[in-house]
């Protein structure tokens, strides 16, 4: 459900895929082969960063649709993808590593490959941005998925202290390039529910892109060791039998659509001190 927080701009089509009616659909693979194609394809995208091993995209705005998509690519020259997968999985882990979580759980699965989770992040100078998120995963030989789109649940209505945000589909692809090599492609498309400052658009795709990408590669050099002494068997995301979570129905979930959401006015934060808020990173301090 882990949405780094480099999306202030976590699908123009994806209502449709996902959402026949009103009813949520657990993605087919159909919707991971979609996902993977947008992932691969630089038709109509542009390139706003590309430094170093990481590279950022962003596709301009299109007739009709209001919320930007942008995609980053990091290669990892001493990363597996295995490692990398449980990475972005490993709840526990990403709360150790990831400064910008507030709160992060799992609420219950659906199935042996998709569940349903709850997750707030801090969005400095922005009020903090929650999400509840449908995430569902794939392993195939080349390559891993992991997608999430927003859903409803009755029990879960927005925090009082936070802004309720819309992932409309947010994933990321890990390619193997090796045996001890990857490379990791985030997608997002995430309506962040605000009329945001144009510089804190800007900064998201020339700064915090990349330095979440980096803050990611980081987090999986020290993964190995870290979980050798926590819980080191325990990877439900490869082995099923060993999720205890409560199971969901999928008529519980209801299709979350952005415009029913409340839209806070967050435009006139100048940059200045409110900038320097949002390149701060108590990262180093916390290691």
């Amino acid at each position: 459900h882990h949405q780094p927080n480099l999306c202030p701009h976590h699908r123009g089509s994806g209502r449709e895929t996902m959402s026949k009616g009103e009813t949520v659909q657990i993605p087919d693979d159909e919707a991971f082969q979609s996902f993977r194609n947008d992932c691969e394809s630089t038709e109509g995208w542009d390139v706003t960063y590309n430094k170093g091993a990481v590279v950022v995209w962003t596709q301009p705005l299109r007739n009709g649709t209001f919320v930007q998509k942008l995609k980053t690519r990091l290669e990892c020259k001493d990363v597996s993808a295995e490692t990398m997968y449980d990475v972005l999985h490993d709840i526990d882990y990403r709360k150790k590593w990831d400064s910008n979580v507030v709160e992060t759980f799992d609420i219950g699965k659906l199935t042996a490959n998709a569940d349903v989770g709850y997750y707030s992040c801090k969005c400095k100078p922005l009020k903090n941005r929650d999400f509840i998120t449908l995430r569902s995963w794939l392993a195939l030989p080349d390559s891993y998925m992991i997608i999430n789109h927003s859903v409803k649940h009755p029990h879960y209505p927005a925090k009082k202290e936070c802004v309720r945000a819309v992932s409309l589909m947010t994933g990321y692809l890990v390619h193997i390039t090796g045996a001890n090599s990857c490379s990791l492609t985030y997608l997002c498309q995430v309506d962040p529910k605000g009329s945001l400052p144009k510089w804190v658009v800007n900064k998201s795709s020339q700064f915090m892109a990349p330095k979440a990408m980096k803050k990611i590669y980081k987090a999986c050099l020290k993964y190995p060791e870290w979980k050798s002494k926590h819980n080191c068997d325990h990877k439900p995301w490869l082995y099923p039998e060993q999720n205890t979570l409560v199971t969901v129905r999928l008529s519980e979930l209801t299709v979350q659509h952005a415009d029913s959401l409340e839209r806070i006015d967050e435009s006139g934060l100048s940059e200045g001190r409110d900038e320097r808020n949002f390149n701060s990173d108590d990262e180093e301090a916390k290691e």
